[in-house]
């Protein structure tokens, strides 16, 4: 994990709003998120694993899910996901519904991040900034 400074840490906007500016540029908010917290996520490649730039905020007003809820901006990171090739050694089904979750678990969840990628964060950044807050 790289942490990247960025002026949008600390500053709060409305949750609906600031999807609506950065969903166009290519952000999902990430699956773990939770009533209190998530992540903007961009995924930057996925060659060897998954690298990710993530931009975390958390509810200061109202939660995730509710009209018009505030959020504020954590600090954003760049993040690498190295997944394991072939089958899950720890593969569950379920108890009553006969799934199978098939998806592996990290190889490495924090692995290395690629050096020539961290110029790539940086700038998608800046690009958000500019989107965020345009002077």
């Amino acid at each position: 994990m790289i942490e990247l400074s960025s002026k949008l840490e600390g500053q709060h906007f409305d949750l609906y709003k600031l999807e609506q500016l950065v969903k166009p540029l290519g952000y999902d908010i990430g699956g773990n998120w939770d009533y209190d917290h998530g992540y903007f996520d961009y995924k930057i490649d996925d060659e060897v694993g998954y690298q990710f730039l993530r931009v975390p905020f958390v509810a200061v007003d109202g939660q995730l899910d509710s009209r018009g809820c505030t959020v504020e901006i954590g600090k954003p990171f760049l993040l690498s996901h190295k997944y394991q090739i072939g089958l899950d050694d720890h593969a569950e089904t379920g108890t009553f519904s006969g799934s199978i979750n098939q998806f592996s678990e990290p190889q490495d969840p924090d692995a290395s991040f690629p050096e020539e990628y961290v110029a790539v964060g940086k700038e998608l950044v800046k690009e958000l900034e500019d989107v965020i807050t345009p002077s």
